[in-house]
């Protein structure tokens, strides 16, 4: 009897862990660019897996400084070049990455203002120069993109005095809706969404750029298989066109 009763406790001891790990919320760190989707997704996942899921949002940049920094989490979103950035820092599993879509750079307006022509280069330089301020992200995926726009049409150091950079494209709608802005340039699956904010269209197709956004296990992850089976659920192709109704293409 002693025997079995520590059989028993040494099995109670191996899987109460196991269990408390399929009872904790599966911790998800997102990009701001996949944020509306993810919402989309996760009540189903949560009905048909009967895990509840936490979300923590932000930037790209910001959430490899919070892995990096020793954050804990179970699935990472992120554009691909933070991804393949948190695994090298070694932590993410060696699962290959799973793409999950991409957003190309757009803009955006105050809702009910004029909107600008912006279809061509020339038209979208005189609408930035004509505006009394544009605002993008400072640490956004997209603003590599937007700088290397302004230097084309030659027109970086004039936009100097009419740029408000903004931590995260919250920040920056805020502005737009505030007043402070006209101009909204930041990726379309971020300003689809924004409340107050109406999409103008894509930059021109000379300028035309793209952010694609994929997700990794973590390399300590709780429950790796919930992990891998939430991800499965977002790159399916029944959430296409979810997929596609905010902003992002596959």
């Amino acid at each position: 009897m002693r025997r079995i009763c520590t059989i028993a406790a040494l099995v109670t001891a191996l899987l109460v862990p196991s269990l408390a790990a399929q009872q904790a919320p599966l911790r998800v760190i997102a990009s701001n660019g996949v944020k509306t989707f993810v919402e989309a997704l996760v009540p189903a996942y949560e009905k048909s897996s009967g895990r509840k899921v936490a979300v923590t949002y932000g930037t790209s940049s910001g959430l490899v400084k919070d892995v990096v920094g020793g954050a804990a989490f179970d699935v990472f979103i992120a554009t691909r070049e933070a991804v393949t950035e948190v695994s090298q820092a070694g932590k993410l599993a060696s699962d290959p990455h799973t793409v999950l879509g991409r957003s190309q750079v757009g803009v955006g307006v105050r809702q009910g203002a004029l909107k600008p022509r912006i279809g061509t280069a020339a038209e979208l330089k005189q609408a930035v120069l004509a505006a009394k301020a544009v605002t993008y992200a400072g640490n956004g995926a997209s603003r590599p993109h937007i700088d290397a726009m302004f230097v084309r049409l030659g027109i970086a150091d004039a936009m100097k005095a009419k740029t408000l950079l903004e931590q995260g494209s919250e920040r920056s709608i805020a502005r737009v809706n505030a007043g402070d802005a006209d101009v909204l340039i930041t990726l379309i699956s971020e300003i689809l969404p924004a409340p107050g904010i109406e999409l103008v269209g894509p930059l021109p197709q000379e300028f035309r750029s793209e952010v694609t956004f994929a997700a990794g296990v973590g390399a300590t992850a709780a429950d790796a298989a919930a992990a891998r089976a939430l991800i499965a659920s977002l790159a399916s192709p029944s959430a296409t066109a979810t997929l596609r109704s905010k902003g992002l293409e596959r």
